[in-house]
């Protein structure tokens, strides 16, 4: 490298903390055509906008682009939405005035990225037709008709067929293999992720994975350490970009087959010009084919070639007056605070009482039990052996006694708990949810917008006969997910997300969760199937019940 390249690439890598703002004013350089902009649950929304439409904008909508890389909403989107409100809205909207609108547009700026749907993917959105690298892949491309059967698009290839070398990168960038066993290294991603990863336009939150999170999601029995792949900077040994792989055995249908799980593609901010994403991504792919997996399972927020499934983030309110002072939400006109308080506060003591307790480790072989008869409802969903469950449910619940302050072990990152019947001591329950909190940059009084995520579940009600049919299992997922909340609150967290997959959707309502207005797409790579029912029903399949893959 020239010493000139040499002082380029380290001008580049230097602002982390504060990147310059663009004249855009986002904080990211122009992608390019192939640039993948993000897997996983921190992506963003996509832009159906090509250029004849773009010449077409509403005024509403050049209003609306605005709002980016600004920190306050500009009067004239607050005009714009209040117009359109009272114009469409009817006598509904007869009582919509500038400060509510103002509220309620800073409140879905804010909930971008504690659903999920704001990061880095959401600058400079390319239109679903302009995907030239996924073209190139073996993946359902756009337009085409429904599959006429399940299968793979491209067959397994022996090892020896599989290309041996590294893909070629820029040559101020080296690849790497990032050791988690080694703190400097798990620091090393956690810094890349928590300043990278998941950014809302103003620069106010992050997404903040915790060395103990990182530990929990990449290292599941199994794990191969050739997946967790880094590119660094050659001159100053810089990470910059990251993509992992896990390996995990999928059931879409009938078919059972190894696949990895890719997540957390993550490019410093100063790097989205050097097309590394589709490198990242055909990187990870090449590692995953000398270990013998040709399938994958990653999700986005974006619109890529081509969904299996979508999913919506709903969310549901605990501590409303920090979530109001950061304007996470907002007091709706015809409610003052403490009524909104009232009104969401969560019941102090369990539904099921005394049979409810956390899960132990002798509790492994009935819970992996329950969790694969129940996981049968599912069009989709992982399967776990002992050792997995084990992992997933037990791995992240910390070290040492629960804090007095807030129910919580050092190093928490998961929650389960299981129901024991009185009598016959079987388990015939349990459920599960994770923390994931975000950073609130520059906040005066608060620091940590803590989240946490609905995880797995399952119930023996399920087998019953006619408990669908008759409302029980409904009132017992109800039930279970409402002491999830209980427990959450009491473990001092903010706001709790679910998905609109599994049986979430029957319950979400009554457990008085709301609607966000992120979308998260499922996506198979190298398999065809028929879509499966995410936040709508499909081929007759109930809404939610054609996924049961959590992507953490």
């Amino acid at each position: 490298m020239s010493s000139s390249q040499k002082a380029k690439a380290e001008e580049i890598i230097d602002t982390t903390e504060d990147p310059e703002q663009l004249e855009d004013g986002s904080n990211s350089e122009p992608d390019d055509d192939d640039h993948i902009e993000n897997f996983g649950p921190s992506s963003a929304e996509p832009s159906t906008s090509s250029k004849k439409k773009k010449k077409k904008q509403s005024k509403a909508m050049k209003a609306l682009n605005a709002l980016r890389g600004k920190h306050e909403i500009p009067q004239a989107v607050v005009d714009q939405v209040l117009d359109k409100v009272k114009e469409q809205g009817g006598s509904a909207a007869a009582g919509a005035d500038e400060a509510s609108v103002r509220a309620a547009l800073e409140q879905m700026k804010i909930m971008e990225v504690a659903q999920g749907k704001a990061g880095i993917g959401g600058k400079n959105k390319k239109d679903m037709g302009q995907h030239k690298f996924w073209a190139t892949q073996p993946v359902p491309q756009l337009g085409e008709g429904p599959p006429l059967g399940d299968g793979f698009i491209e067959r397994s290839l022996p090892r020896e067929q599989v290309r041996q070398d590294a893909y070629p990168l820029p040559k101020e960038f080296e690849w790497c293999i990032m050791d988690l066993n080694d703190a400097k290294q798990v620091k090393e991603v956690y810094d890349l992720l928590s300043l990278n990863y998941v950014e809302d336009d103003d620069a106010s939150f992050r997404f903040q994975y915790s060395a103990e999170f990182l530990h929990w999601a990449l290292k599941p029995p199994g794990y191969h350490k050739e997946w967790h792949i880094g590119v660094r900077v050659s001159s100053n040994k810089k990470l910059v970009a990251f993509i992992s792989g896990v390996p995990v055995t999928l059931r879409v249908r009938g078919n059972v087959f190894d696949a990895s799980e890719i997540n957390y593609l993550c490019i410093h901010k100063k790097l989205r010009s050097k097309r590394l994403a589709p490198v990242l991504i055909k990187e990870v792919t090449r590692q995953c084919h000398l270990k013998g997996v040709f399938q994958a399972i990653y999700t986005a927020g974006v619109v890529l070639p081509t969904p299996v499934a979508t999913c919506r983030y709903f969310h549901r309110s605990l501590n409303i007056a920090k979530l109001v002072n950061v304007k996470f939400t907002y007091v709706p006109r015809s409610m003052t605070l403490a009524r909104m308080i009232r009104i969401f506060k969560v019941p102090s003591t369990v539904q099921l009482g005394n049979s409810l307790r956390e899960m132990e480790e002798k509790d492994v072989p009935e819970v992996a039990n329950l969790y694969t008869r129940f996981m049968q409802r599912y069009d989709m969903g992982p399967i776990m052996t002992e050792d997995e469950v084990r992992h997933q449910f037990l791995s992240g619940k910390g070290t040492g006694e629960k804090s007095k302050d807030d129910s919580r072990r050092e190093g928490q990152v998961v929650w389960t708990y299981v129901v024991e019947h009185p009598e016959t001591h079987k388990i015939t329950d349990f459920f599960s949810f994770y923390s994931l909190p975000s950073t609130i940059i520059n906040h005066p009084k608060h620091a940590i917008l803590e989240a946490a995520y609905l995880f797995y579940y399952a119930t023996d009600v399920a087998f019953q006969e006619r408990a669908e049919e008759e409302g029980r299992l409904k009132r017992r997922l109800q039930d279970l997910v409402g002491d999830a909340l209980v427990i959450a609150d009491q473990a001092k967290f903010d706001v709790f997300n679910a998905l609109t997959l599994m049986d979430n959707v029957p319950i979400l309502q009554d457990l008085k969760f709301g609607a966000g207005d992120g979308l998260l797409n499922f996506y198979l790579y190298n398999w065809r199937t028929a879509p499966l029912a995410g936040v709508e029903a499909v081929g007759g399949v109930n809404a939610g019940r054609g996924v049961g893959v959590v992507m953490l």
